[in-house]
């Protein structure tokens, strides 16, 4: 997808779930059009960095080895530490290579999920990563009170070529509903607000039983931090929250990444969701998130679009809100 903005997108991003990674465990990833390697040092915590050693260029992702906070490039054992610095050389291990630096990402874990903090330059965050439970503090804020999101009620779909700005777009894009995912009545926004880096909006979702055309059997409170994902809590009809991710992987397509945290049932102890609710989960909102990924992969961006009455407004106050994220040119 062509978009007349950059892909090297300032924020908070999803990049996996912390159950993925053991103490000692190093993996390859790339994103933000940059090689990377994550690790969980003997400690516990996570770190991401540049991937390719500044000795000879070697990709420590490929066969690096964590030794205590560090992680050992596989070509000739030199050793990187959280912040990017050598720390070790073993043949002068007295005489480590002080002006050589890896580039270090922040990273958060966060309920489950791994955030990291990218800025085209290297800055600093901007803002704090907001919390999934405590932003939403009208509703049920224990993360004990929900089954585990990973893995029976988490899934993501890699290389899609798709923009995260095209992706938040679909917040106030509520006709899509009906045509994409089948839905049986159109929903419609009841509110929505930018504050600083958030997008927020409210949706409703009418009740077809009811001859009150404000009556709603669902309303969906979401929340975007950046662009990179959006904080959902639902209320009604069901009663869960999730999180919806898009991570840029280079110039041309984005890794998306889905969580949900479903109630657990009345008097239940165990974080693993039984059999019958793991199917209706899979069957109502795992399978039906990704039908969007195929009107993304053959999406032309339309820079002036002829939008409705009722989507105009928001649709473009977002595409003007989203300018705050871009801090290099296209």
């Amino acid at each position: 997808m062509k978009v007349p903005f950059t892909w090297k997108v300032t924020g908070w991003f999803m990049i996996g779930w912390s159950a993925e990674y053991q103490v000692g465990d190093v993996k390859a990833l790339r994103y933000f059009g940059e090689d990377l390697a994550a690790y969980r040092d003997e400690s516990g915590e996570l770190h991401l960095l540049e991937a390719h050693c500044k000795h000879l260029g070697a990709h420590i992702g490929h066969g690096g080895k964590v030794v205590g906070d560090c992680v050992e490039c596989p070509f000739h054992g030199w050793r990187w530490g959280p912040d990017g610095a050598n720390r070790f050389v073993p043949y002068q291990p007295d005489r480590p290579n002080r002006g050589l630096r890896l580039r270090s990402y922040p990273v958060r874990e966060q309920y489950g999920c791994i955030f990291a903090w990218h800025h085209p330059a290297g800055d600093p965050p901007r803002w704090e990563l907001p919390d999934l439970f405590h932003e939403f503090p009208q509703f049920e804020t224990d993360p004990a009170a929900y089954y585990r999101p990973y893995p029976e009620f988490s899934s993501r779909a890699d290389a899609i070529p798709v923009h995260p700005q095209i992706v938040a777009e679909n917040g106030p894009d509520s006709s899509h509903f009906r045509y994409v995912h089948g839905a049986s009545v159109t929903p419609v926004c009841l509110h929505w607000e930018n504050v600083d880096e958030q997008w927020r909006f409210l949706t409703g979702w009418p009740d077809a039983r009811s001859d009150d055309p404000d009556a709603m059997a669902l309303r969906i409170h979401s929340h975007f931090s950046g662009l990179g994902f959006a904080m959902s809590v639902f209320e009604g009809s069901s009663n869960h929250r999730l999180i919806f991710a898009c991570t840029p992987v280079d110039d041309e397509v984005s890794d998306m990444f889905y969580s949900i945290w479903w109630p657990k049932a009345p008097g239940e102890t165990s974080d693993v969701p039984p059999d019958h609710v793991r199917a209706k989960v899979e069957k109502q909102f795992l399978k039906t998130v990704w039908e969007d990924c195929d009107i993304w992969r053959y999406q032309k961006y339309v820079e002036h679009p002829a939008l409705a009455k009722i989507d105009a407004k928001p649709y473009m106050t977002m595409r003007e809100w989203a300018k705050q994220f871009y801090e290099v040119p296209a």
